[in-house]
């Protein structure tokens, strides 16, 4: 080992507190860029095996009745790989030790497995077998949240007749990554599930022998998907088709989509942040190292040592804290990932779902973290290599002092003589000072960072679940159903206030932007269900036009006043130019909304509705359950306390537990940035301090001298903290924002008061841990003079 590498050892050492606190800091955000990166590459590489091998389709329609023969038709379409012609109808299930009834998904399968699209993954049990009545298999997700195995019995209403169904097995779709009931943007496992059913039993129950209402299909490779869709779309429209659309649009694959679109922002915005306060602290230290280290830069340089070998021992040290940091940091994103895989199991259904450390991520953190420390400390690295020997050999002239504000105003006569020393010494070194605070300031930052998502959770379940979504329940009928309907609901057990809605599927086109989605009709009065701009105000429901939610009207390209082509989906399949009257704030989905008379004059249509909200008497639930169970109309329920639920289950789990981790990160940091700024202080100073000591200082009126410029530090950086945490804020939820879901910048005064007790609190510690040091100032070496 040769003399400089053993000095190398030996400055570590010295400094291992402040190499460790650093270290600390890129392990933070090597740790998220591992975490997040890895964890992207697992998921991916696993959605994209499970599609290969189970063929999940790339085009999807559906449509009254058509018959089986148009299936030929079909497969003639230039591109077409492979058809599956399904029967797809949701009823009310009623299910053992459930008050509210449930919805399932009825799916046609062959008796016999045919190598169809959209396969089916066998968990447990077997396939049904041919001829025997009322077998079905079960999704994964709705058997766990009822503990179903197969020979259980589940009770349907098919076709308005209640049907005895036997699970025979438990299996997985590519189809249903995450279960989504229609029109739904999360999941609940316990009141929606998806069943399997062989095609012969399914056609007899809905009087559907010989056609289908649903089809999937698979392309060849280059095919032309718009064309496919097209094509299809001409054929099923004499049949009621309802407009045939891609995976972009399928919600499960939009949803994992998203969530993988999140993991590559999380993986790169969080670590870019982290690696800059790791890289601004490195340059401090090393800057203040090479600073206290000139001598011996001077001896190393007259015993010959070249100009680089100096640089490179330094760019060693450098890459040594760095290493160290890298290394803990691939180890906690390890751990940290399998943690988040296992989160996601539950979340997201594959045959195989296994967290995988890539070797690719592992070094690209290595690469990035070393570049951006040794870029970002080679100024203060090329200073030692240019610093000339005999310069270095004498020690830094002495700074030009002068009066300072605080002197030359008179006010210094009125302060202590501590005091005065504090402020002379910030006033006299502005940018070290300034540099410092700034630091302080970043991790206030950060903690902010970690911390603002449960803000935006309670913000978003406030503005949705409560000041939007003023129903206790809303029913979903199986078809439009004549506007007297209302006048049923309204007389079922304990509704309190109830008002319709129709909805109907469109495409909406402006300029050469598309989107397929759902025109919700509300009443021009309703209170059941609001429509709120940002500011939380109610949006009035408008005679003519479109409301469109914000995250839509961006998509589109559109705003207040512009025209969209409407091509309805359903029926006549009118088309129409319909003017944007209104935004509305949203933040789950891309929805759009009418007058419900205006969209009942659209649709060429009488007085009719699709389902109704309903405020109930909570004492009367269970009766009014039981009545809606036995109703063939109804083909949906959703509770409103049930969606809460499953909202805090699904995006408020994933969100806290990955603020829990941001929060740990964040502490590191905090205290990593705060310790560092105090010893170097200490380093700096530590001559001079001694020296007050000698003359007669106390140890305490010492260490208050600089505990007291740590302390004006930090009070001056929690404000400029505040402002950066709202800036790093801003730039995660940009990251998050996907069609799917969005998360507002909501900070609450309470994430500020808690970033900035956390940063003091690290600075209280740090500085126990300095005033220790400061008893143990050798004061003999103050003595001896400087050659």
């Amino acid at each position: 080992m040769s003399m400089l590498d053993r000095k190398l050892l030996r400055d570590l050492w010295a400094m291992k507190g402040q190499a460790l606190a650093i270290a600390l800091v890129i392990g933070a955000g090597v740790a998220t860029f591992v975490m997040s990166l890895s964890t992207l590459e697992s998921l991916s590489s696993t959605l994209d095996a499970y599609y290969q091998r189970y063929r999940f389709a790339h085009v999807f329609a559906s449509m009254k009745r058509a018959p089986n023969s148009l299936g030929e038709r079909i497969v003639e379409i230039p591109g077409v790989a492979q058809t599956s012609l399904r029967i797809v109808e949701d009823v009310t299930l009623d299910v053992e030790g459930m008050i509210e009834p449930a919805v399932g998904r009825l799916i046609s399968i062959p008796e016999r497995p045919q190598g169809e699209p959209n396969a089916l993954h066998l968990r447990r049990g077997r396939y049904i077998e041919p001829g025997r009545a009322g077998e079905v298999l079960v999704n994964e997700a709705f058997a766990e949240a009822h503990g179903f195995e197969p020979g259980d019995h589940v009770v349907a209403v098919i076709n308005g007749r209640k049907q005895r169904l036997t699970i025979v097995g438990v299996a997985l779709s590519p189809e249903y990554i995450i279960q989504l009931a229609g029109g739904s943007l999360l999941p609940d496992d316990r009141r929606f599930g998806v069943f399997w059913m062989a095609y012969p039993q399914l056609a007899a129950a809905f009087d559907m022998e010989g056609a289908f209402n649903n089809v999937a299909l698979t392309l060849m490779h280059g095919a032309s998907e718009p064309e496919v869709i097209e094509r299809l779309d001409d054929l099923l429209d004499p049949y009621g088709g309802l407009g045939a659309y891609g995976r972009r649009d399928h919600l499960s694959h939009q949803y994992i989509s998203d969530e993988i679109r999140q993991l590559r922002g999380m993986g790169m915005i969080a670590p870019a942040i982290f690696l800059s306060v790791a890289t601004f602290l490195l340059n401090m230290v090393v800057s203040r190292v090479i600073s206290l280290q000139r001598e011996q830069i001077a001896a190393l340089k007259a015993f010959g040592y070249r100009r680089w070998e100096v640089g490179l021992h330094y760019l060693k040290l450098v890459a040594a804290i760095t290493l160290i940091g890298v290394a803990l940091g691939v180890v906690a994103g390890s751990l940290l990932g399998r943690n988040l895989t296992e989160m996601y199991t539950t979340f997201y259904r594959f045959p195989l779902f296994s967290f995988h450390l890539d070797a690719g991520v592992a070094v690209l953190a290595v690469v990035v973290s070393v570049g951006a420390a040794l870029l970002g400390t080679m100024t203060a690295v090329r200073r030692a290599v240019r610093l000339p020997p005999a310069e270095a050999m004498r020690p830094e002239p002495p700074a030009q002092y002068r009066p300072t504000f605080i002197e030359r105003s008179g006010l210094g006569g009125f302060m202590p003589q501590t005091a005065r020393m504090i402020l002379r010494q910030l006033e006299r070194s502005p940018l070290k000072s300034s540099l410092s605070s700034l630091g302080m300031a970043l991790s206030v930052a950060v903690l902010i960072l970690g911390s603002f998502s449960l803000d935006s959770i309670e913000y978003i379940m406030e503005f949705q679940f409560n000041l939007s979504q003023r129903y206790d329940l809303s029913l979903a009928f199986v078809e439009a159903a004549p506007g007297r309907v209302l006048h049923d609901v309204e007389h079922l057990p304990g509704v309190i206030d109830c008002e319709p809605f129709r909805s109907t599927p469109c495409r909406f086109r402006h300029g050469h932007h598309e989107r397929r989605v759902a025109i919700m009709g509300l009443a021009p009065d309703s209170r059941l269900f609001r429509l709120l701009d940002r500011e939380e105000r109610q949006v009035e429901v408008p005679p003519e036009g479109l409301m469109l939610s914000e995250k839509l009207a961006e998509l589109l390209h559109v705003t207040v006043g512009d025209l969209i082509t409407v091509e309805v989906l359903e029926g006549q399949r009118p088309v129409r130019d319909v003017r944007v009257t209104a935004l509305v704030a949203e933040f789950g989905g891309t929805n759009a909304y009418m007058n419900i008379d205006a969209l009942r004059r659209l649709l060429r249509e009488g007085d009719t509705a699709s389902g109704v909200f309903l405020t109930v008497d909570a004492d009367k639930l269970e009766a009014l359950h039981g009545q809606i169970k036995e109703s063939p109309r109804v083909a949906g329920v959703t509770v409103k306390t049930a969606a809460l639920q499953s909202f805090r289950d699904t995006i408020a789990e994933n969100l806290l537990r990955m603020r829990l981790f941001n929060i740990m990160f964040a502490g590191v940091i905090a205290f990593g940035v705060v310790y560092n700024s105090a010893r170097i202080s200490l380093s700096e100073r530590s001559r001079e301090l001694a020296t007050l000591r000698v003359i007669g200082f106390t140890r305490g009126e010492i260490s208050a001298i600089l505990l007291g410029e740590l302390a004006v530090l930090t009070v001056a950086a929690v404000p400029l903290g505040l402002v950066l945490g709202y800036l790093f804020g801003w730039l995660v939820t940009l990251g998050l924002d996907t069609e799917v879901y969005r998360i507002p910048l909501v900070i609450n005064a309470s994430t500020y008061a808690f970033a900035a007790t956390v940063v003091m609190v690290a600075a209280f510690v740090s500085g126990l841990i300095v005033r220790e040091r400061l008893d143990h100032l050798d004061l003999v070496a103050v003595l001896k003079s400087k050659e």
